[in-house]
């Protein structure tokens, strides 16, 4: 058995100083249909806004079967103290022939401006550069998600570039901002 089919297997529960990283879980539904159902977090998602808790289930369930298929690497972002799920973050594609892997996340908007996502990121990031051998990690965002890009820099990534025309968004075919951190960046910050 491989790194990567125990990785996919075995999602393991990653725990920084305010959260926990875990498996998504069906029970987390309400807390995903509390943000997914938000337009203004669906905004850059590929995704449309959830309209009911059905939605929400069936994303789930999506993402419960990437596990089962080992195809997902997906984390619920739990908040320790409140129990509560609120948001996810992964590895949307993992490339290990190229030690490259790119990060997606998404986060309650309840939650937003307290450092939240950058703590979840800088935990899932550190656990790619050494436990999944990677050196390099991207983030794809939208032109306009400023807040995202943020994220990114905070995190020492750097702006590659622009990918034209590169994903669909809602049916329409989106331009991004690649920005990507190496291994030796990331730890010198």
């Amino acid at each position: 058995m491989n790194e990567k089919t125990m990785i996919y297997e075995k999602l393991p529960t990653i725990e920084s100083e305010r959260l926990l990283l875990r498996k998504l879980e069906m029970r987390d539904a309400d807390d995903m249909f509390e943000y997914a159902s938000e337009p203004a977090v669906s905004r850059f998602m590929p995704w449309h806004a959830h309209q009911t808790t059905n939605d929400t289930r069936e994303f789930i369930s999506f993402i419960r079967q990437g596990y089962e298929d080992n195809k997902k690497l997906t984390w619920a972002i739990e908040l320790k103290s409140e129990n509560k799920m609120i948001g996810t973050i992964d590895f949307v594609s993992w490339l290990q022939k190229r030690h490259r892997a790119e990060v997606g996340y998404t986060l309650s908007h309840h939650y937003w401006g307290q450092g939240l996502m950058l703590e979840a990121a800088e935990t899932l990031i550190d656990f790619g550069f050494k436990e999944m051998d990677l050196i390099k990690v991207e983030a794809p965002i939208m032109l306009d998600n400023t807040q995202s890009q943020r994220v990114a820099e905070k995190l020492g990534m750097i702006r590659e570039g622009v990918l034209r025309k590169h994903m669909i968004i809602k049916g329409e075919f989106v331009d991004l901002a690649m920005y990507a951190v190496l291994k030796d960046e990331f730890y010198s910050r």
